[in-house]
């Protein structure tokens, strides 16, 4: 994944979150309680190669990058529409309905993992 394409990558992801892109639901009971609790509460760092969404990933349906600042720019929009967002019974496409305080803690811990990628 590119600086660019990860960029996009986030701005998918909030835009996801808020429902302004559609992705497909692939929660079970498994990932509803056990990796939701391990992913948003274990004090470590995300490990790297975990799969995503194909609506998200870049390369497949995600939205392929332009110029580093309008999709620098896209991702502030999405980061802010998210942080205004009533994040109350959205669903995530594993982890299933979260509330608003997980959905929180759900984006920063995504974007710290994609920001490690690049030192950032």
């Amino acid at each position: 994944m590119s600086c660019n394409g990860m960029i996009c990558h986030l701005a998918d992801s909030f835009d996801l979150a808020v429902g302004r892109k559609s992705v497909g639901d692939v929660s079970n009971l498994f990932t509803r309680h056990v990796m939701k609790r391990f992913a948003l509460n274990v004090p470590a760092p995300w490990p790297k190669g975990i799969a995503t969404r194909p609506e998200v990933e870049q390369g497949v349906g995600g939205t392929p990058p332009a110029a580093f600042e309008l999709d620098r720019a896209r991702l502030l929009e999405s980061i802010q529409l998210f942080l205004k967002a009533d994040l109350t019974d959205r669903r995530h496409p594993m982890f299933g309905v979260m509330k608003p305080s997980e959905w929180h803690r759900w984006g920063y811990l995504h974007a710290d993992h994609h920001l490690r990628q690049f030192n950032a």
